[in-house]
C-alpha cells in the first residue's frame, strides 16, 4: 500500500515515464473522507478509462478550508492508505491547495475524471487537460451515497 503513496516529485516522474510507455493516465481528486460504495464505484469506473489511476487527495488542511473545522474525520495519512489498498488505484498524491490545479498541471493526465454533479460546470484543470489533447469524463454518482449523508445518518442514529 505505502508504495502507492507518492510525493509531487515522484508522481511527476511516474507520469513522464508512463507517457513514454504510451500508457493512459487518468486523474481524479477529492477528500475521500469515510470511504463508501459511491467512492468505490466511482474509482473503479475511473480506472477502467485508462492504464493508471492517480488520485489527488486533499490534505487535512485543504479539507478544513473546504468543509469546515470539523472535517476531515479520518486523517490524511489514513485516507491515503485506505485508497492505496484498492486494487484499481495506482497512486495517491496529497495536495494542500484548495484545488488540484497545480497537481494537474504537473501531471497533465490524458483523462480528467469528476463526478456527474459537475455537469454544466467548469472543472478545475479541464483547460490544462484539453489544451494537451486530453478529455474530461464525468461519472454519475450513486443517488443518496455521499460522505455528508453518511455523517448525517450517524449523527441522527447515535446522538
Amino acid at each position: 500500500m505505502q508504495h502507492k503513496i507518492k510525493t509531487l516529485a515522484e508522481i511527476k516522474k511516474i507520469s513522464a515515464q508512463a507517457k513514454k510507455e504510451n500508457k493512459t493516465i487518468v486523474f481524479t481528486n477529492g477528500c475521500f473522507d469515510l470511504l463508501h460504495i459511491g467512492h468505490i464505484t466511482y474509482l473503479k469506473e475511473a480506472r477502467a478509462l485508462g492504464d493508471i489511476l492517480i488520485i489527488g487527495l486533499n490534505s487535512d488542511s485543504s479539507i478544513k478550508k473546504l468543509k469546515g473545522k470539523k472535517r476531515p474525520l479520518i486523517p490524511e495519512h489514513e485516507r491515503a492508505q485506505i485508497l492505496s489498498a484498492l486494487e484499481y488505484v495506482s497512486y495517491v498524491v496529497l495536495f494542500s491547495e484548495e484545488t488540484p490545479y497545480n497537481l494537474i498541471k504537473a501531471i497533465i493526465p490524458h483523462i480528467l475524471v469528476k463526478g456527474g454533479d459537475y455537469q454544466n460546470q467548469k472543472v478545475v484543470g479541464e483547460d490544462i487537460v484539453k489544451q494537451n489533447g486530453g478529455s474530461l469524463h464525468l461519472i454519475s454518482f450513486i443517488p443518496g451515497k455521499s460522505t455528508s449523508t453518511l455523517i448525517q445518518t450517524i449523527v441522527k442514529n447515535y446522538s
